[in-house]
């Protein structure tokens, strides 16, 4: 664990904007203080152009300037020189009698004035000078009048430098506290959140986290959570009516075997294996049945991949009926080269389902159609057409209200579709799913006479 991963949020969240603050604070003190060094530097400048500026003035009106300069002319005593267009001091300021031009340099046309750093020479070893040179007319040539300053070096004040760190201390410490206090506002729905979370458990699920009221990322991970829940808690309430269930189906073979091998043992004498094998084994099959289908379920929601091929829907169908000894009459009616993608197995079982569930319930018939649809009522489903797939008995139908009732998992209908007709409740959920894994869909239509189940399948696009 790092040295920041031990901190909090809040913490790391305030260090950071502490620190990004910090060196803005830095930057800005740099910039100040050079800007007001230059400034200075500035203010030097036009000084030094000011002074060599009154000498250039008398020298261009003609006034004739030899020798020592008054100091009222020189300012601040600031050193000033006039070289005549020979190349000879003429005039200078007490401080630079005798000495030779302080610099050489001259303006460049057509500018008359120029400034530059000069340094040695006759200000001395390790002295640099800024120099301006003012360039004016005589009647024997261009005559130059150089005025100079000590270079000021970049020394910021001691106060200005302490203020401005008590200054950026107190930005940082305030923004770092105001950062870190409004992270702690903006967390503390996290922290109810989290408490609710830990009260929540599996017995008690139907609790929720509360929202705030304020849009936000917050919000959304609240109203996430509380989704979640609502799918957990589905998913657990449909697991405990799931085992609920399978373990009335199971107990009912399980019983009954059960009773007949205690009858055999209790009366042994009395016993006809003829009579009693056949029973066992009638028991055997459906919890065997059963158990199939709890297994076939139990992939099936658990996203158990499969391999899928190119099938032709109708003779799929066929193929199952080809395998089946029908006690029902039935009329099949199969178009040809209708394609789907799928896993032959489970939609085999998809089929065989749908005909198990119309010959349990019909009377005398049993129709299957196989068909395609090229437009499926703009169904994102089936862009590319739905492969359809009717099956239609002559019994006793079902009820409107109903209709989604049977493909909920153990679910038997009344009357003819009950326990006393066969099957668990566990065919059509299973066909239906089977269905909706291969991006299709198996309802209950309308009919003049018993049920329609459609299934609809996405056609091939290579088809």
């Amino acid at each position: 664990m790092g040295f920041g991963e031990r901190w909090s949020v809040r913490s790391r969240i305030a260090l950071f904007t502490g620190t990004v603050v910090a060196l803005l604070c830095v930057g800005f003190s740099v910039v100040l203080v050079w800007a007001l060094h230059l400034s200075a530097r500035d203010d030097l400048m036009q000084e030094v152009t000011k002074a060599g500026g009154r000498v250039a003035y008398l020298v261009d009106h003609g006034r004739q300037v030899e020798g020592m300069l008054p100091g009222e002319l020189s300012g601040r005593d600031r050193p000033i020189q006039v070289v005549d267009s020979r190349g000879r001091v003429r005039a200078a300021t007490p401080d630079l009698l005798g000495k030779p031009a302080m610099a050489t340099f001259r303006p460049q046309k057509p500018q008359r004035r120029a400034m530059q750093e000069v340094c040695d020479g006759v200000f001395g070893k390790d002295g640099c000078h800024l120099v301006v040179v003012q360039e004016v007319y005589r009647d024997d040539g261009e005559w130059m009048v150089y005025s100079s300053a000590p270079v000021q070096a970049f020394r910021p004040p001691p106060v200005l430098v302490a203020g401005l760190a008590a200054g950026s201390a107190l930005v940082i410490a305030a923004v770092a506290y105001g950062t870190r206090s409004s992270v702690r506002r903006a967390l503390t729905p996290v922290g109810a959140i989290r408490d609710e979370l830990d009260e929540i458990n599996a017995s008690d699920l139907g609790r929720r986290v509360p929202v705030p009221e304020a849009k936000g990322e917050i919000h959304d991970l609240a109203q996430s959570i509380n989704y979640t829940l609502d799918r957990l808690e589905e998913t657990l309430e449909q697991q405990r009516r799931f085992t609920s269930d399978a373990s009335h189906e199971l107990r009912s073979p399980i019983t009954a075997i059960r009773a007949q091998v205690e009858d055999a043992l209790l009366a042994p004498q009395e016993t006809d294996l003829r009579e009693i094998g056949p029973a066992v084994l009638n028991s055997l099959d459906r919890l065997q049945a059963i158990a199939a289908d709890l297994l076939t379920l139990a992939r099936l929601d658990a996203g158990a991949p499969c391999e899928r091929e190119p099938l032709d829907l109708g003779l799929l169908v066929a193929a199952e009926l080809d395998a089946r000894r029908p006690v029902r009459r039935m009329i099949p009616h199969l178009a040809p080269g209708v394609i789907v993608r799928g896993d032959r197995v489970r939609l085999g079982r998809l089929v065989t389902n749908l005909l198990d569930n119309a010959e349990r319930h019909a009377a005398t018939t049993v129709r299957l159609v196989v068909r395609r649809e090229d437009e499926a009522d703009g169904d994102p489903r089936f862009r590319s057409g739905a492969a359809i797939l009717e099956v239609l008995d002559d019994g006793a139908g079902i009820a409107y209200e109903q209709r989604e009732l049977v493909f909920q998992r153990f679910t038997r209908l009344d009357s003819a579709r009950s326990r006393n007709a066969g099957g668990a409740g566990l065919g059509l959920p299973i066909a239906r799913q089977i269905a909706e894994s291969h991006g299709g869909s198996l309802t209950i239509m309308d009919s003049p006479r018993g049920a329609c189940f459609l299934l609809r399948l996405p056609l091939s696009r290579d088809d």
